[in-house]
């Protein structure tokens, strides 16, 4: 069982506890990422649909939108999301890719959509009823995202979107997709945030890939897609602060999957280095495997600390966690890639057989360093954020004299 002392930090209250102690025993008689046998294909698209369900019909998550829309609490309470993605990302990593989808598709509708639109989709989110998707990226926007070329004409009571998504999660099997667009004006550089149906006219799933570890992911495009003016989520024009206000948000939760993985790495590899023999003592018992086990251990703790002060923040009325968010997302990513090398490296040849545990989380942990936004990225906006707090400090700090 992965070490839990860490819920007696202070960034976390008794309902916190209770959340992990209780979601745990569900997750764990539920979930078993050795006793699943990877779907794939149609498979996959049915077995998402049944996690979501499942997760719903449990009230798991009714943590993943606000009340009164079937939520747990009247807003978002990020500690608690974090803790459910490490949880689950421990057990099961298409579990957590479910559970994710759902809070981060719905995010930009829970976090600045008018009511009429939280009650038209939140519900059906909380039940497990309507999958969710958050449609950004496109192929020459990805890092990027304001070089979107997907725009969204406003023609009377409606919009009209034409251009192409791709890396979209959940295309295919999405039943409403959270559409970012720039408007079509070569001067303006605004952008708008609209809620897209699947079943709209003009809406295509033009192709699907399949990636290390499987995933409903894809390309959408829009060919004159008409959509109600009432689909916009938050004021037209604020689309980028839209999507970057919902990312701020999630990208500690997926900091926090990342957790969840090192802390399965680190279960895996302690068990088996107890049990395993080499030169009659226990691998456990070596100098070069305790060093593994040792920067595993530390990672983790430096993860968490980083995963839930950021978390601890943004519940705790922090206007922005850009910075902790990205330091969280960087770190712990990066951290749990080494954990599951690791892993694998313990294990010796049993670490890469396929459908193993180890080799499992070594290619669910991959991809982490990717979405919603590479390391490569998140370095950048840190470094941006470091500097420019600096900057403002200079300028109303005055310079003190030159030590003789």
């Amino acid at each position: 069982m992965p070490d839990s002392t860490f819920l007696r930090w202070p960034f976390f209250e008794d309902r916190h506890r209770e959340l992990v102690d209780s979601f745990s025993r569900w997750a764990a008689g539920s979930l078993a990422i050795d006793q699943d046998v990877e779907p794939r294909g149609s498979e996959l698209d049915t077995k998402c649909r049944s996690l979501a369900k499942r997760l719903g019909s449990d009230g798991w998550l009714a943590h993943a939108v606000i009340a009164p829309y079937g939520g747990a609490s009247a807003s978002l309470d990020v500690r608690s999301l974090c803790l459910m993605r490490e949880t689950l990302a421990f057990h099961s990593g298409l579990a957590d890719f479910v559970f994710a989808l759902q809070a981060l598709g719905a995010g930009p509708i829970t976090l600045f959509g008018s009511n009429d639109l939280k009650q038209r989709y939140l519900p059906g989110v909380c039940r497990g009823d309507s999958i969710a998707a958050f449609a950004l990226s496109e192929a020459n926007a990805g890092s990027d995202v304001s070089a979107m070329q997907t725009v969204a004409r406003r023609d009377g009571d409606s919009y009209v979107i034409d251009g192409e998504k791709t890396w979209i999660s959940n295309a295919g099997i999405a039943d409403f997709y959270v559409v970012f667009c720039r408007f079509p004006e070569a001067t303006d550089r605004s952008y708008v945030a609209l809620v897209v149906d699947a079943s709209s006219s003009g809406l295509e799933v033009t192709s699907r890939a399949e990636i290390t570890a499987p995933h409903p992911i894809g390309t959408i495009s829009f060919k004159g897609c008409r959509v109600p003016a009432t689909s916009v989520i938050g004021v037209p024009g604020k689309g980028m602060s839209i999507a970057l206000g919902t990312l701020d948000v999630f990208r500690s939760t997926v900091a926090a999957a990342a957790l969840g993985f090192a802390r399965r790495a680190l279960d895996e590899s302690l068990r088996y280095a107890v049990n395993r023999q080499v030169s009659g003592i226990a691998l456990a018992d070596t100098q070069l495997a305790q060093a593994k086990m040792a920067r595993i251990a530390t990672d983790i703790d430096a993860s968490a600390l980083l995963v839930y002060r950021t978390a601890w923040a943004s519940d705790n009325g922090a206007p922005r966690v850009t910075r902790e968010a990205a330091m969280a997302k960087w770190y712990a990513t990066e951290a749990a890639q080494r954990a599951a090398d690791d892993a694998v490296q313990i294990h010796g040849g049993r670490g890469v057989i396929a459908g193993s545990v180890t080799e499992r989380l070594y290619r669910e942990v991959r991809a982490l360093r990717i979405y919603e936004g590479t390391s490569e990225v998140q370095q950048l906006i840190i470094a941006g954020q470091t500097l420019a707090h600096f900057r403002a400090e200079s300028t109303q700090t005055p310079q003190s004299g030159t030590p003789k």
